[in-house]
């Protein structure tokens, strides 16, 4: 999803109504909005280290992506876990850690920070299905879908950047053949 995107969803999210929101709903945007900033968090962390135009532009993208949870967290009243927005600074202890092993694993080579860069939206896919399975309100869903078109494209950019090193990537959350059927189809489309 890029800026453009998000300016197309904040307006189609706007226009759907407000639902009640389950507590595994209120959860997973809060745990999701700390998920997007961990990965603009590691990619802008690996870009500074390697130069990789690939980490900057994803990062961009990441900000977009953590802008447009935001935007549903506010938009229910709920308590943005965000309060730092300082990079590798996080509500969740989990992502705290989480970055710092991502980042020490990310500045060993170039190789090792795009198989981090796979490994994270290879992640944020697996969450993302986890969460759209367990919800049915239509704001959320059109985020989601939106976030998950974004994740696959990362993941795609970064595997052909590592086969272009001669390094395959290993699924690390998907099963690989859900991995494989995303990296051989095409970039997707945002709204």
């Amino acid at each position: 999803m890029d800026a453009s995107d998000y300016i197309v969803a904040h307006n189609q999210v706007s226009a759907l109504p407000i639902e009640n929101l389950s507590q595994e709903e209120k959860d997973g945007l809060v745990m999701m909005r700390e998920e997007e900033k961990l990965a603009h968090d590691v990619y802008i962390t690996l870009y500074e280290k390697w130069q990789n135009n690939i980490f900057r532009n994803i990062a961009s993208s990441e900000s977009t992506h953590t802008d447009a949870v935001r935007y549903l967290i506010e938009r229910y009243n709920l308590e943005d876990p965000v309060k730092d927005n300082a990079v590798g600074i996080f509500s969740n202890q989990i992502f705290s850690k989480l970055y710092r092993e991502l980042v020490e694993k990310g500045n060993n080579s170039l190789s090792d920070a795009l198989f981090v860069g796979a490994t994270i939206e290879d992640l944020d896919i697996k969450d993302l299905q986890d969460l759209i399975s367990k919800t049915n309100n239509q704001d959320i869903l059109v985020v989601y879908d939106n976030l998950s078109r974004g994740s696959r494209n990362h993941l795609r950019s970064f595997t052909k950047q590592l086969s272009r090193l001669g390094v395959s990537y290993s699924a690390q959350y998907l099963t690989q053949e859900q991995v494989d059927k995303i990296i051989s189809s095409e970039q997707e489309r945002g709204f």
